[in-house]
């Protein structure tokens, strides 16, 4: 240990995770909100719960994938002022897609450890991720059109009024086609699936495999602490939305593929899309101590690799093993991973490879993943970072992993090692 070394504070929180709808008809519970909005709860309940003192904070690092909302581009700016930061502090919005809220954490741990931006009289900084997958339908073939004339600078359009060859796209379904792979991300977790003999019965295990220990996790209470509630119609939400609670094989069987004909890939054991955020404080260890500030976990280690896009959910295997070796540990070291289950196939092909780097398959996911809990693209790295730390806290474990693959041919991981064992 170094008094130099880069570690989390005590005190992370993020919010629930709420499906982007109700019973797949009704606007999601967060529907509402933005994505500055969810990183604003994140951030005031980080900040409400970390010992660390606001006049501390000298610049703020959220991740966030894709702009959803109106106040989307101003991103982490937004989030900083939402959740109670002053007008002085910086901040910067960073995306690597899927793993923007990892990205997030390791940019702000960069901004300490090289100096160049380091604020030493305020050096603390916030990192974490928010998204809002309420991802518009998006409008073309409009520009030039005088305001009035079906445009408007805000509120609703009339869409009678609009003229000849304009369309509309979903840009949550367009985001997830890659043209460097010709496909889309689900089609990349099919090729996966072919190239490692995974069958639909091995997908649905291990759906089932999520939601059972994802719900005796929170059944539990071991979500409690990450968690601040956030108000919605008619009270809080104070616990992630999708976790079934009779989940069963026979129920999952009996969904059909979802992407190709004789897929694997169903609804039931694909990633949950949802919306949430996720936030913590980040310094340096002598400073905490300095501060009276509590470390939960020292980041120690960091990697980013890129792989063949058509095979995208693979990248987790490279990052993984450099994020090990910068840490110094084996694969045996490993007490935990959280591993975004961005669809199951693309989960177990990476579990067979990490046998091989001596990663235990048991150790991956114990409290569940994105296939019962969801998989809000810029805040799921923070969200899974935070689970991990308090994880290997309660659990009095050492090492832990925190990765996922990322759209276009990436994967990221983080290690993290337990300061308050």
């Amino acid at each position: 240990m170094s008094s130099q070394d880069i570690v989390i504070l005590d005190g992370g929180k993020r919010t629930p995770r709420a499906d982007i709808l109700v019973d797949n008809k009704s606007p999601g519970l967060f529907s509402r909100y933005s994505t500055t909005q969810l990183g604003g709860f994140s951030i005031t309940g980080t900040l409400a719960n970390t010992q660390v003192d606001k006049s501390l904070i000298g610049h703020v690092v959220m991740g966030m994938a894709q702009h959803s909302h109106r106040d989307s581009i101003y991103g982490a700016r937004g989030m900083g002022w939402r959740g109670g930061l002053g007008q002085d502090v910086p901040a910067l919005t960073v995306a690597r897609i899927c793993g923007s809220g990892a990205e997030a954490i390791a940019v702000a741990a960069e901004i300490i450890g090289a100096g160049l931006r380091h604020d030493e009289d305020r050096p603390f900084i916030v990192a974490g991720g928010a998204e809002s997958m309420q991802y518009p339908f998006s409008l073309y073939n409009m520009r030039g059109q005088k305001v009035g004339a079906a445009t408007q600078k805000y509120g609703p359009i009339d869409t009678s009024a609009l003229p000849p060859g304009t369309h509309l796209q979903d840009m949550l379904l367009m985001s997830l086609y890659d043209p460097s792979a010709k496909m889309a991300m689900a089609n990349t977790a099919e090729e996966l699936g072919r190239r490692y003999g995974i069958s639909r019965e091995q997908c649905d295990e291990f759906a089932l495999r999520s939601h059972l220990r994802a719900k005796a996790y929170r059944d539990a209470g071991g979500f409690d602490e990450e968690i601040v509630p956030v108000a919605i119609e008619g009270g809080e939400l104070r616990a992630d939305t999708h976790i079934i609670e009779h989940p069963s094989l026979e129920k999952m069987a009996r969904l059909p593929a979802a992407f190709e004909a004789g897929g694997v890939i169903s609804p039931g054991n694909a990633s949950a899309v949802v919306d949430g955020a996720a936030s913590m404080v980040i310094g340096r260890l002598s400073d905490a101590e300095k501060f009276g500030c509590t470390p939960l976990v020292r980041i120690a280690g960091m990697g980013v690799a890129a792989c063949d896009p058509q095979i995208m959910g693979w990248g987790p295997v490279p990052a993984v093993r450099i994020a090990l070796k910068k840490a110094g540990i084996r694969g045996e070291d490993v007490d935990t991973v959280e591993l975004n289950e961005a669809f199951a196939p693309q989960a177990l092909a990476c579990m067979r490879d990490f046998g091989d780097l001596g990663i235990d398959p048991e150790k991956v996911n114990p409290v569940g993943n994105a296939i019962a809990l969801g998989h809000p693209l810029g805040a799921t790295g923070s969200i899974l970072s935070l689970t991990a730390a308090y994880w290997l806290r309660k659990n009095h474990k050492r090492y832990g992993v925190v990765t996922m693959c990322i759209g276009g041919g990436q994967g990221i991981a983080l290690v993290l090692e337990n300061l308050a064992r």
